[in-house]
């Protein structure tokens, strides 16, 4: 078997473990599951009125349609445009992207006059005005205005990741986000910090980075009060309270709040480690680690005790320092009640009683 047709088959294997538990009903045709018999009842007119069906990925199409889907997989694009050489696969695609040069946006909104060279993208957007949000998601029922925003956020559930970077291998659910972190890969940071001179690929980025030194956290936990500076943090922390952890490791099974925190836990499986250090050339799978790390070469020494005014290069070093002035010990020994400030004091003191 080849590796393409190793990973379709692992992403279906995946993607029906997921939807297992709870959606009993399953297409006969592509594998698809439902958890109502009357959403697999829909489902499977596409087979009907479709049936010519993509040997590489088994979707189904009339048989015009199948022609063009059939592009995708050989990358042919025929149809190139006279003025910027962007290349497409159909024909009325070009058309449309034509229009750009031209300026012409024939197709306008009722409500506020904005003008759009495609109709697809008029209607989409009369919804912003109309609040219409007809897409929704047969997992958690969350609702879309656009299909192609639904399609992105499925990826949750199903742990697909389509778009690969060529340079590192990073996966990605969203195209858009690919291709912004290959701007990573080029060097180029147009976007400089005016106070610490640290420059981004994206301005939403730095606008983010903005806060730390304006100590601006404008969003805020409505639970516990605590505060963030961008909202995706505030979305992840948020899962603290509510329990749920939505990612989950496929190997151990172990879950997670985060998608970040899951593909630094896979690389204990893998065992790579991307991050390495200039000077030494440690590596390291978290990029915060190498960040600790670089502060043993450098001597810098970022956290302060606002009591004794000693200095650490980790804030956890410091935060077991402090304990020094509190007298806090929240490490306990379960054998005869001895607490402890640093966890590894408790493990080595109970081998005093295990042998």
């Amino acid at each position: 078997m080849c590796g393409k047709e190793f990973s379709e088959d692992f992403s279906l294997i995946k993607h029906q473990r997921i939807y297992s538990v709870g959606h009993p009903y399953t297409c006969d045709v592509c594998h698809k599951v439902f958890s109502k018999k009357s959403s697999l009842k829909t489902h499977q007119r596409i087979h009907r009125d479709h049936p010519y069906l993509c040997k590489v990925c088994n979707k189904t199409f009339s048989y015009s349609n199948l022609k063009t889907h059939e592009l995708i997989h050989s990358g042919e694009r025929p149809y190139v445009c006279a003025v910027c050489n962007k290349a497409f696969k159909v024909q009325s695609h070009l058309i449309t992207h034509q229009k750009l040069h031209s300026g012409e946006r024939p197709y306008n909104c009722d409500v506020c006059k904005k003008a759009f060279s495609r109709k697809s993208h008029m209607i989409t957007h009369q919804r912003t005005h109309s609040g219409e949000r007809p897409y929704t998601c047969d997992v958690c029922k969350k609702t879309f205005s656009e299909k192609g925003r639904l399609i992105i956020h499925q990826r949750i559930h199903s742990g697909e990741r389509p778009y690969v970077c060529t340079v590192c291998n990073k996966a990605f659910s969203n195209q858009m986000i690919m291709l912004r972190h290959q701007s990573i890969h080029n060097g180029e940071r147009p976007y400089i910090c005016d106070v610490c001179k640290k420059a981004f690929s994206r301005k939403s980025h730095l606008i983010t980075h903005h806060r730390i030194h304006s100590g601006e956290r404008p969003f805020a936990c409505s639970v516990c009060n605590k505060t963030f500076i961008c909202q995706s943090h505030l979305i992840t922390h948020k899962r603290i309270h509510s329990g749920e952890r939505p990612f989950s490791c496929d190997v151990c099974k172990k879950a997670f709040h985060g998608t970040g925190t899951l593909i630094t836990h896979r690389r204990i499986h893998s065992g790579v480690r991307p991050y390495a250090c200039t000077v030494c050339n440690k590596a390291f799978s978290c990029h915060s680690h190498l960040v600790t790390h670089k502060r043993l070469h450098s001597g810098e020494r970022l956290h302060t005790c606002d009591v004794c005014n000693k200095a650490f290069n980790q804030k956890g070093n410091m935060i077991i320092h402090q304990r020094v002035h509190t007298g806090e010990r929240p490490y306990t020994c379960d054998v005869c009640n001895k607490s402890f400030s640093k966890k590894k004091t408790l493990i080595k003191h109970q081998h005093i009683h295990n042998g």
